[in-house]
């Protein structure tokens, strides 16, 4: 099929490149020029493993190509839109300025027809209107919401193998000529028994937000364990260990530390919190606030913590920051909970120095204040105290007997809990950790 892809950015470029692997003749559309440019020379704008090779590979099939003018879309039967909606300057509501863009300057394009897709994360009740903005086209188009369920790190095993895919069209029902057409996009992965669910635009419209929220607050809920272990001397990795052989409620994500970050859990849930608000349902989601406040209050009790490892200031002390994306296998440092710590850890007079496989240079560009340095032997280098960040594999696989030995003092806080506090502590270290005696 023929396909164009409205957004370049994380969601656009990856899900480009997999739709041509899967055998479509795709354009990718992008107003940035740069950004343009570099996919289409096969380099990635943005750090996501197995990317610059799959664009490589789709480029030279000749099944992929990229263009910055919205009328390269002009001949796709089906139109991706996959910008972004980031949250509004001082408000929690989605700003849907691009996705508002994006689909005025695709109307005018449509063929009689075409399907356009939305795929970008947004407030329930954007479709209708989409769908009524399209209706007012000359062209007979329609639209279908197709969100997605990308984990960074890994968004091209999520995109090729789905572990489910949800179809949002106008009737609601699988009878709904859009729920063929899509099913002729995602065909590999409907052949691979990839669950298909087709549902009304509302429902495929909440069903990301409320994946998002259920995960915050599967997250927030072990970090607020984690505060009363601290009060009590308990231990919040046995806690959760114990808690998630339960079958009803899991062991993944249930790992206390630093809290989370990124793109797209507190944006959405903050969103989500929003259009409750203006739906009239704002009590349905009240808890979602306290589910934000536990995340935040994380930070700043690694703060303390640090705080209280370097004797009770830090005015003067050096810290070694092991990490600066919002999760490891990616270089997305917004809302980055390891950013974020260093950068108020600097503000309170400590020398912050700071590594991150990956997240170097995005770093730099939003903390141009902190000193960065390319290893964690570097960064330890004279450090008071190294504090973990982000949970890349190289750090939670550091040797406790070699590293750390041109440091002033063998203390390390884990806010991620990896490390083995044993090893480390027969090593010599003074090792600390969030929810851990």
């Amino acid at each position: 099929m023929k396909l164009s892809v409205i957004g370049c950015g994380y969601l656009g470029a990856v899900h480009a490149a997999c739709m041509a692997k899967m055998g479509h003749e795709v354009v990718g559309i992008d107003l940035d020029t740069a950004k343009i440019e570099a996919l289409a020379k096969g380099q990635a704008p943005f750090f996501e493993p197995g990317l610059p090779e799959l664009l490589t590979e789709a480029m030279a099939t000749g099944r992929l190509r990229f263009a910055s003018d919205i009328a390269a879309a002009k001949g796709s039967q089906v139109h991706f839109v996959c910008v972004g909606t980031p949250q509004r300057k001082g408000e929690n509501a989605a700003d849907l300025t691009y996705v508002n863009g994006a689909f005025e300057s695709l109307v005018p394009h449509l063929s009689d027809g075409d399907l356009v897709v939305g795929k970008s994360t947004v407030p329930v009740g954007t479709a209708k209107r989409m769908a009524d903005l399209i209706d007012a086209g000359t062209a007979d188009a329609s639209l279908a919401w197709n969100p997605e369920f990308l984990r960074e790190g890994f968004a091209v095993k999520d995109t090729l193998h789905p572990d489910r895919l949800v179809y949002g069209v106008a009737s609601g029902e699988e009878s709904d000529p859009a729920t063929a057409i899509l099913d002729g996009v995602y065909a590999t992965p409907l052949s691979e028994g990839t669950p298909r669910l087709v549902a009304d635009f509302a429902t495929a419209e909440l069903v990301k937000v409320a994946a998002n929220s259920f995960l915050a607050t599967k997250i927030s809920f072990i970090n607020a364990m984690a505060e009363l272990c601290e009060a009590t001397g308990a231990d919040v990795t046995k806690l959760a260990d114990a808690i998630g052989h339960d079958v009803r409620i899991g062991r993944r994500f249930l790992n206390a530390g630093l809290g989370f970050g990124g793109g797209c859990l507190p944006k959405d849930i903050r969103a989500f919190m929003a259009r409750a608000g203006e739906l009239g349902a704002d009590e349905a989601l009240t808890f979602l606030r306290e589910v934000d406040n536990i995340n935040i209050r994380r930070r700043r009790r690694m703060v303390e913590l640090t705080q209280e490892i370097c004797g009770g200031t830090l005015a003067g002390a050096r810290v070694a920051v092991l990490g600066a994306a919002f999760k490891p296998d990616s270089d997305d440092v917004r809302d980055s909970p390891a950013l974020d710590v260093a950068a108020i850890i600097g503000q309170r007079g400590a020398t912050v120095v700071v590594t991150d496989p990956e997240a170097i240079h995005t770093a730099q560009r939003l903390r141009p204040e902190l000193t960065y340095v390319e290893t964690a032997d570097e960064a330890a280098k004279g450090a008071d105290v190294v504090l973990l960040l982000t949970e890349w594999k190289q750090f939670r696989e550091l040797d406790p007997t070699t590293f750390g030995d041109t440091m002033t003092g063998k203390r390390i806080l884990d806010g991620r809990n990896v490390l083995d506090p044993a090893a480390w502590r027969a090593a010599g270290w003074t090792y600390r950790a969030l929810g851990r005696p």
